[in-house]
């Protein structure tokens, strides 16, 4: 967790293989999965980081992925303080 006067951000990292940098923004697309044994029968529909991503955005935040030097993903939800958000 990063900490300032106008953000917040959040990384959490898993182990798994990553995503290859040409694919990262991809999977914010809608019903986008990567994992070709995914199916609509083993769960999920591929909208979960999209509607994420817009909801973040929305609130002037974002978020934003890339690989750990040593594997994993990492994703990073920056969020405005509350007090900085507008229309609330």
């Amino acid at each position: 967790m990063e900490d300032d006067a106008s953000r917040l951000s959040i990384t959490i990292r898993d182990h798994g293989p990553g995503i290859p940098e040409g694919q990262r923004e991809r999977v914010f697309s809608p019903f986008v999965r990567l994992e070709p044994s995914r199916s609509r029968n083993t769960g999920g529909s591929g909208l979960g980081l999209g509607i994420a991503r817009h909801i973040a955005r929305a609130l002037g935040g974002d978020i934003s992925l890339d690989n750990h030097p040593e594997g994993g993903l990492r994703v990073r939800v920056t969020l405005p303080r509350m007090q900085d958000i507008t229309g609330l």
